[in-house]
């Protein structure tokens, strides 16, 4: 893996909720892996994938887990890297299990916890992008014209808010 951003899932289920993500990051040109992995069914693997990380290129990983999320609290436990956390929206609770399993990390095993669901995965997208761009100059240029494409769209929309209720 050379991808600079790795995307652990407890299940293929979890991809809906990451295509806007992996959309993000193709239209910022940043390479990413994807990987299923899960901290319960295949814990030896998950394990041995975030202790190697590092070693094969990858600088920020993603875990994104359902229900009892342990994935991404696995992966920190293993690695030194950077690892974000998304919450899945699945399960009869909506991902807030998962929030709470996700957020809740014992003192020295540190995960940034997004939102739940595609938001969230978005978030982790723009969060490791903007961890990535500290030391990349180009990403750093394609980053803030992604964010001042984002606050041109807010302000057409505010234009046609107002035209609409102006009285």
């Amino acid at each position: 893996m050379t991808s600079p951003i790795a995307f652990v899932l407890g299940s293929d289920s979890d991809l809906d909720s990451l295509e806007g993500a992996f959309k993000l990051l193709d239209a910022l040109e940043v390479g990413y892996a994807v990987r299923v992995l899960s901290a319960h069914r295949t814990p030896d693997e998950a394990c041995s994938f975030a202790r190697n990380a590092k070693d094969a290129g990858c600088k920020v990983l993603i875990g994104c887990a359902g229900m009892a999320a342990h994935l991404a609290g696995a992966l920190a436990a293993h690695s030194r890297l950077p690892v974000l956390g998304v919450p899945v929206d699945s399960g009869p609770l909506g991902g807030r299990d998962a929030l709470l399993s996700t957020v809740m990390m014992p003192p020295g095993i540190p995960v940034g916890t997004l939102g739940i669901g595609s938001s969230g995965a978005k978030n982790a997208a723009l969060l490791a992008v903007r961890i990535l761009a500290l030391q990349d100059s180009a990403l750093d240029q394609r980053l803030a014209a992604h964010i001042d494409a984002d606050r041109k769209k807010t302000l057409e929309r505010d234009s046609a808010v107002q035209a609409r209720f102006r009285r």
